[in-house]
Formats: structure tokens, sequence, C-alpha cells
């Protein structure tokens, strides 16, 4: 059978998903850094800061538990922070599931490892802007968005653990913790749901703050989905009746 011309090269996708990942890589590697560097400072060693970042491959998490491994919490409560700050990845592979869900198990699967932030959000934009992308260029772009970001993640993260013992503890790193967050969450503010969310979020965060080993985060963060919701609905109700 012929090959469809008219359809881009799988090779060419995944180029154009890297291009189109790189500007990422500004906040990708001072976040790993700041990872490395932090989780070293807590007191793991390389090994245990690589082996973080290689099978959690997730920053914000990965910065939730190292902080409550720090304060000597429980693990079954490092283990639901983590879960919680990563709980938008199962809202993610669901989003993805009608673009990619018919590609195969072991394709699937190493999709799912490197499921985060960038890739989603590049992946569905351009899979919307082409719905009649064959499967197998889906995964490619996919592929070409996240397997140099995660690559710089790596090294980063390496990097930052590396340096870590060379950066004096007075003037400490945890400042630039917030402001990567910052970077990352204030373009996504694009609807009054999200900036509800965002300010409930950082309200509970302040006033639920006395609880112990970081469980007003939790709180918080499900008051924070509570109200966006709420307010969701609110706006398709208004809507609606105009």
């Amino acid at each position: 059978m012929p090959q469809d011309t008219s359809l881009p090269r799988a090779n060419s996708l995944f180029v154009k998903g890297a291009k189109d990942g790189l500007p990422f890589v500004i906040v990708i590697v001072p976040f790993g850094a700041i990872f490395g560097a932090i989780a070293t400072q807590a007191g793991l060693n390389i090994a245990e800061v690589m082996g973080f970042s290689l099978l959690v491959i997730a920053g914000a998490s990965q910065l939730a538990a190292v902080q409550l491994l720090t304060e000597n919490a429980p693990t079954l409560i490092v283990i639901a922070t983590a879960l919680a700050v990563n709980l938008r990845m199962a809202m993610y592979s669901a989003s993805l599931t009608p673009y990619i869900g018919s590609a195969p198990v072991w394709k699937r699967v190493i999709a799912a490892y490197f499921m985060f932030d960038q890739p989603y959000a590049l992946s569905i934009m351009e899979y919307e802007k082409k719905p009649d992308l064959p499967v197998h260029l889906r995964l490619s772009y996919y592929f070409g968005t996240a397997i140099p970001i995660a690559t710089e993640w790596y090294i980063a993260t390496l990097a930052g653990a590396l340096l870590a013992e060379r950066i004096p503890p007075e003037l400490g790193v945890d400042f630039a913790v917030p402001v990567t967050f910052l970077a990352v969450v204030a373009p996504m503010l694009k609807s009054p749901a999200h900036i509800a969310a965002a300010l409930t979020s950082a309200v509970g965060v302040l006033v639920l703050g006395f609880m112990p080993f970081g469980t007003g985060l939790l709180a918080a963060a499900l008051h924070a989905l509570i109200v966006g919701a709420l307010v969701e609905v609110w706006l398709e109700k208004r809507e609606a009746g105009a």
C-alpha cells in the first residue's frame, strides 16, 4: 500500500517536538539543579538523588517529599503528599487517551513514564491542531517533547547534587523554589476558575500552616479543587442562562 506523502515523517515530528519544548529548558535546568542541591543538603547521597529523579521524574512532588523527609514525617504522609501533588497526571492521561490510547502497550508504558506537564501541554495543543495525525506520529511528537526535557532534568539534578557541597549553607537555595513555581504556574492562570483555585490554595496554605507534616498543603489543595470546580459550574450556568 503506498505511503501517504502528505503526512510528515516520524523523525520530523520528533524534531518538531524537541524544538517546541526548547523554551521549557529555561525553567527545567534551574529547577532540576535546585532539587539536586536541596536533596543533597537534606542528607541524600548522589545515588539516592538520581534514583529519585529517574524513578519519580516529577519536580513538584520530589521537592514536597524531600521537605517532608527532612521534617521526619511518617512515610504514609510523604507518599500521600507526593501522590496528591501528582494527581494532575491522572487527568493528563485521561485527556491524552483518545489520541494515543490505541498505541501498543509497551509504547503507552513509555509514554506514561514521560508523563509530566510540558509534554502534555505541548502535545495536546499539537493534536488539537492536527486531528488527522495517525497514532505513531502523535507519539513521535510526544516523545520529541518529553525525552530532551527529561534528559535535561537528569543532568540538571546531577549538577545540582554535585555542586551543592560547594554552596555555603548560610546562602540557602530554598528561595528559588517558590520563584520557579511562580514561573510555571502564572502562565496557566487563564480563567476565573484557575485564579479562584490558586487564591484558595495560597490562602489555605497560610491559614492551615499549623497542621503537622505538611498536611495543611493537602487540605488546601482539596479546598482549591472544590472552589475551582464550583466556579467553573457557576460560569457554565451563567453562560447557559445568557
